[in-house]
């Protein structure tokens, strides 16, 4: 399975052989400890729930508490299930690190972008300010939302101010530069989303993907 939950350590620059700079995404990845292992023949399908990060054992209800004395771990921060093709291959309390990625491999990252609150038309969605001058009292007001007439109303989906940022989102096909296996660090090139300390999920990329 090459799939690991991380956080997002920040941003930084490191050179490459030919002495390019590469911009890249430092991200502290795993290790996640495998928590459940689910098949076909006991839930209809095949995945494997993980735990990433440990957690105080006083943040912890009873149900989780007994989920993972089960699994033989210490409580963790963050649950996650991922679909595998053979849930058999793994067991409880198996470890899985940065150790299964290798350099220069593609990966999908998915995280949650930065929350920017109420924002207007122009930074939410790139509208053109109205003129600045001879009085004018439309400089960063929305335009005319209305459709005339008929049918007097404003239809749903128009482009107006309101909550910005806080989504999920995904970058495919972001290169893996380097591997630092004994601090469970992975640089990632270029910008991935989310906030420093955010929770990302990062996959190794679909052959064929574009």
């Amino acid at each position: 399975m090459k799939t690991l939950l991380g956080k997002k350590i920040g941003m930084t620059q490191i050179f490459a052989e030919d002495g390019t700079v590469v911009p890249v995404t430092v991200v502290e990845a795993g290790p996640e400890t495998v928590l459940q292992v689910k098949t076909v023949e006991t839930d209809g399908y095949n995945a494997v729930q993980v735990g990433f990060e440990d957690q105080k054992p006083q943040r912890v209800n009873k149900p989780m508490t007994g989920h993972f004395e089960k699994a033989g771990v210490t409580p963790k921060k963050y649950v996650a299930e991922f679909r595998v093709e053979e849930g058999e291959a793994y067991e409880l309390g198996q470890e899985i690190t940065v150790a299964d990625f290798e350099e220069g491999m593609k990966l999908d990252v998915v995280g949650t972008s930065k929350g920017k609150g109420t924002q207007g038309n122009i930074k939410r969605h790139g509208h053109h300010r109205g003129p600045m001058t001879h009085g004018s009292k439309h400089k960063r007001l929305a335009g005319a939302l209305a459709a005339g007439t008929y049918p007097s109303r404003v239809f749903k989906g128009n482009k107006a101010p309101g909550r910005m940022g806080r989504d999920t989102v995904t970058v495919q096909n972001v290169v893996l530069v380097k591997v630092i296996a004994d601090r469970n660090l992975m640089m990632i090139k270029g910008a991935i989303p989310g906030k420093k300390g955010g929770l990302v999920k990062i996959t190794a990329a679909v052959k064929g993907q574009k």
